[in-house]
């Protein structure tokens, strides 16, 4: 069982316009249909992943066992990944988010192999992107203040030889949400 971060970057593309959804364990490469009860059930799982059987399956006009059929179904084809709660940073004395843009001299795959070991086992970095353009590597980091930034940055300078590392501090918070928009 993965844990949650641990999971491929999918390029949606194309497939999010026609409705379908790609799988993106390693292991399957199919898609699945989704209909409109699907959707909701993902929609409403988005806002609330608490919700009771008895209660999604009201909400979307079904029975239970069916409904529960198909959340299973969701799970056991990776469109649902995992159930979790949601914390608020602030309340954990996070209240620092850092966007970390890092660029490399090598793109090699030991490099890389090295790199994405050490930076994605400091449990400040919460994302972790392979990039195109200017920056190779963008993360985003939380922690308490600067102090606690400059000991992240020296543990993640130490993973791996890195060119230029570039921090930008958020000032506020415009928008969060783990909602994804899902296709209709």
């Amino acid at each position: 069982m993965r844990r949650v971060g641990e999971k491929d970057i999918v390029d949606l593309g194309g497939a999010r316009q026609a409705g379908r959804i790609p799988i993106s364990d390693m292991r399957r490469s199919e898609m699945i249909d989704l209909d409109s009860i699907d959707r909701r059930l993902l929609a409403i799982l988005q806002e609330d992943a608490t919700a009771s059987i008895a209660e999604l399956a009201e909400r979307v006009g079904l029975s239970q066992t069916p409904c529960w059929k198909r959340l299973k179904r969701l799970q056991d084809t990776g469109v649902i990944t995992a159930r979790v709660a949601l914390l608020d940073r602030e309340a954990l004395d996070l209240p620092l988010t850092v966007f970390v843009a890092v660029k490399t001299g090598r793109h090699d795959e030991d490099w890389l192999a090295t790199f994405a070991k050490g930076a994605g086992a400091l449990p400040e970095v919460v994302e972790f992107y392979r990039m195109a353009g200017e920056v190779d590597y963008l993360l985003k980091v939380v922690v308490k203040d600067i102090a606690a930034y400059d000991r992240f940055y020296k543990r993640l300078i130490a993973t791996a030889p890195l060119t230029d590392v570039s921090s930008s501090f958020a000032m506020e918070q415009i928008k969060f949400t783990t909602a994804l928009p899902i296709p209709t």
